[in-house]
């Protein structure tokens, strides 16, 4: 017996390919199927998009830095058999961000209901019945696009066709802006309610209005930091694979998924070494997954020429700052909208060279909170500056053939984590 488990392991066994948490997320819901599990990824520790740097005594997360819908993962922990409060510590964000607009004015987001409201009366009084029929809409818009819809894949037309009444009358053929444009009228207050897409690399005045849900998912399960940074939920779910009898091999790159009648049997690594599996899951993004590790294969939807038609969304530029001085002044993120909100995503979302304005759209500021100040001190926490704009939008999702039979990921974008279906993008970060 090793860890519980026979040294000769007859359970069928499954490959992920990337160890971000989509991959992860996917390795748990199979490991607690009662298959045997290995997560391969090609960097020195797991995590993707969510791995932590270090330098200097500080510790920046690469990408996500936020929780906002913390159920998603505790029903993985339940899948393991475990309780996520013994591994990861959730700290409510209050306020989730400010806004500060370039004439000065500021808005805050909670969860408190009066609260948003004083703040909507106190930017425009007139938009407050429009605002309380917004949230009404990005409820229901919550309701259908992301409890209903969140967890169906969608990869046949019969699929969309399906549904395509209820989107049209969820207006999602908006824009997310122009739906809030119909209930308040404060330019400002039109910004703050749509600006989220940003974070997800697409443009308010072109992605869909089901983006209008988030303002109802940050109102009802709120926004959380994990203590210790995200890194702390990345090595939690390490350890629940683990857990299951499941290994998690780093400096693992995959070279090639190998494919036999058509099916995926294996990985090759860059090293050589032949893994077999009775299935795939390809965690890695689409377009890399299609292009080079299906490479020489048959792939009459994903093939060539299609990928290079194919929309990807731009990179960004992230600036880490670390310092051990305490800003009181400062709110846990903070957001700041420039004069030119409109012109600046105009100049940059059609491919255009980045404009001498870049920096002034969305820049964030990260504070530890006031439980983390005392690790602050020794290093262990930072200060982070991020997000200076997130650019075009995705590419258009497609769920992975290799991927079928698994459910994939219960993370959503709002914690910035890819899904076991990756969107088409590059995630180039200089």
């Amino acid at each position: 017996m090793a860890d519980g488990w026979p040294l000769v392991d007859d359970r069928p066994h499954a490959v992920v390919i990337g160890s971000g948490f989509g991959g992860l997320a996917a390795a748990v819901r199979l490991g607690a199927r009662g298959w045997r599990v290995t997560v391969l990824e090609r960097l020195d520790q797991p995590g993707g998009r969510a791995r932590v740097h270090r330098q200097d005594g500080f510790t920046f997360d690469a990408g996500p830095t936020i929780v906002t819908a913390p159920h998603l993962f505790e029903e993985l922990w339940t899948l393991a058999g475990r309780r996520m409060a013994d591994d990861v510590t959730l700290v409510p964000v209050d306020p989730f961000y400010r806004i500060r607009f370039h004439d000065g004015s500021t808005f805050d987001c909670s969860t408190d209901a009066e609260a948003m409201r004083a703040q909507v009366r106190r930017l425009s009084p007139s938009d407050l019945d429009g605002y309380e029929r917004f949230l009404a809409f990005s409820k229901e818009l919550c309701r259908v696009g992301f409890e209903e819809l969140g967890a169906k894949p969608f990869s046949r037309v019969s699929d969309m066709a399906r549904i395509a009444p209820e989107l049209v009358r969820l207006k999602a053929y908006r824009s997310v802006h122009a739906l809030v444009a119909g209930f308040v009228k404060d330019e400002r207050l039109r910004q703050a309610l749509s600006f989220h897409p940003l974070f997800v690399g697409g443009n308010p005045f072109r992605a869909s209005s089901l983006y209008a849900l988030i303002a109802w998912l940050e109102r009802r399960w709120g926004v959380h930091y994990v203590m210790g940074g995200i890194g702390r939920l990345v090595e939690g779910l390490a350890g629940l694979v683990r857990g299951l009898g499941g290994a998690v091999r780093l400096n693992a790159e995959v070279e090639r998924i190998l494919v036999e009648n058509g099916r995926a049997t294996g990985v090759k690594l860059a090293s050589g070494e032949m893994i077999r599996a009775d299935v795939v899951v390809s965690n890695a993004d689409s377009g890399f997954t299609y292009s080079r590790l299906l490479a020489g294969e048959t792939r009459r939807r994903w093939n060539d020429q299609k990928l290079n038609k194919s929309s990807y969304s731009m990179s960004l530029f992230v600036w880490r700052f670390g310092t051990r001085k305490h800003f009181a002044e400062l709110p846990h993120h903070l957001i700041l909208m420039g004069p030119r909100y409109r012109g600046l995503l105009d100049d940059i979302f059609p491919g255009s060279a980045s404009p001498r304005t870049f920096r002034s759209i969305c820049t964030g500021r990260q504070r530890p909170t006031r439980r983390s100040r005392r690790k602050a001190a020794t290093g262990s926490m930072c200060s982070r500056r991020s997000r200076t704009c997130s650019a075009a939008p995705t590419g258009r999702r497609r769920p992975s053939p290799i991927a079928k039979g698994s459910r994939g990921s219960s993370t959503r974008p709002s914690c910035g984590a890819s899904s076991a279906r990756s969107s088409l993008q590059r995630s180039r970060r200089r």
